[in-house]
């Protein structure tokens, strides 16, 4: 196995040094091309995808994961569309960061480059490939798709088609590829290729990132598990707050943008609770409350510090009720993950020190957490969203997906 992921790094750095070459009007009709391929070939893609959820579903998999692994006709659609949105982005690559003539007469430049090899490292959710896919294709990058075994018919039905694309415009097939999910040893062989890899990026729940950012060699980019926060202030429009809670909360539980927790100021909270737990509840959400929380009805659930800290991804949200908006952030600093944390406010006072008080990778003003989405932000599909802080941080995009080179020009310069 460590010899097909090895081998499999090599062919794909050969690749990406094609790709580094390669223009943007080459690289965008690779792209349509795998877009409308992707369309063409839905049948074949649903039929591998049927036998996936059956096997997954036979295997007892919870609905929330089923949900992230079923695709039909909207959501093969959807990924080919987010393919096509990549196309019609600008190339990173080549874009001049900074630049200037420096007294001694050297001109120097900062220029965006491809990253060179990518790996990534995910559970169950098919669209990745195509998303990853195209955007490391876009920034230069050849790519290495590890998904998880759950999904492998789904990915090889993917990664076949776009393979054929690519080949179709000219391009070589191996700036695509897939590594077997067969062998869990194969991810780990994956991240310990130290030199044949340049990044590895995991994305899936938190025991696979954590895995990843301990186990690897190769440089790792930490993608977010996503304990996300809607803070009812109280100077908010209550009909405002309620519209978005039940949207952060139900309008898909099994994404990392989904909200998790719900801070009321107790200024608001003898309207707003009562309102919300209700709504909540017929929305078929189960409600693990503090005692301001429990009071209002029968039904909400005592709430433990492990539920503060989880990220549920299904109909459930842990409720507390604080005296400040300080009280909140230390709430949130305490139980956050770092991904994104929403406030619902009419006080500009209020929103500058949520701002400047939360540390996480997005936060939403009067808006709900199901926007920190690479699409939603206008950067096209992402590849993920980091909650690290260095290199990248937020939904990745084509930007984040290359690296700099400084080029510096001289006339004879010697030091």
């Amino acid at each position: 196995m460590k010899q097909q992921v090895h081998d499999a790094a090599r062919r794909a750095r050969i690749a990406a040094g094609t790709l580094a070459v390669t223009n943007r009007a080459t690289k965008d009709a690779a792209l349509h091309a795998m877009a409308d391929a992707l369309v063409a070939g839905t049948e074949t893609i649903l039929t591998a995808n049927s036998a996936d959820v059956e096997a997954a579903r036979a295997a007892g998999t919870p609905d929330n994961v089923l949900d992230r692994l079923r695709l039909d006709e909207d959501r093969v659609a959807a990924f080919a569309d987010g393919v096509r949105s990549i196309a019609v982005l600008p190339d990173p690559v080549g874009e001049v960061v900074r630049g200037s003539t420096l007294p001694n007469g050297l001109r120097v430049r900062q220029v965006r480059v491809p990253m060179g090899v990518i790996g990534m490292i995910y559970e169950g959710r098919p669209n990745v490939t195509a998303d990853a896919a195209a955007i490391c294709l876009k920034a230069g990058s050849a790519v290495l798709l590890r998904g998880s075994s759950s999904a492998a018919r789904s990915n090889a039905a993917i990664i076949a088609i776009m393979r054929d694309a690519l080949t179709a415009t000219g391009l070589p097939a191996d700036a695509i590829q897939q590594i077997s999910a067969d062998d869990r040893s194969s991810a780990t062989h994956l991240m310990q290729a130290r030199g044949l890899v340049d990044l590895v990026i995991p994305r899936g729940g938190a025991g696979l990132i954590q895995a990843v950012v301990e186990q690897s060699t190769v440089p790792v980019i930490e993608t977010g598990v996503g304990n996300c926060h809607v803070y009812v202030d109280a100077a908010a429009d209550l009909d405002m707050a309620l519209d978005i809670v039940l949207n952060a909360k139900t309008h898909r539980t099994s994404v990392c943008n989904a909200a998790e927790s719900l801070l009321v100021h107790q200024d608001v909270a003898d309207v707003f609770v009562p309102r919300v737990v209700a709504a909540l509840h017929n929305a078929g959400v189960t409600i693990h409350g503090d005692e301001s929380f429990c009071a209002v009805d029968e039904r909400v659930m005592p709430a433990t510090a492990e539920d503060y800290a989880q990220e549920y991804l299904s109909l459930d949200i842990s409720a507390k009720v604080v005296a400040s908006i300080d009280e909140a952030l230390d709430h949130i600093r305490e139980f956050s993950s770092g991904h994104t944390e929403a406030i619902v406010t009419g006080s500009l006072a209020a929103s500058t020190r949520f701002t400047t008080g939360v540390d996480s990778a997005a936060i939403m003003i009067n808006a709900s957490t199901r926007f920190t989405d690479g699409g939603e932000l206008g950067f096209g599909a992402e590849i993920g969203i980091s909650t690290q802080k260095l290199h990248a941080r937020g939904p990745m995009g084509l930007t984040e997906m290359t690296t700099t080179t400084f080029i510096v020009t001289g006339d004879g310069h010697v030091r």
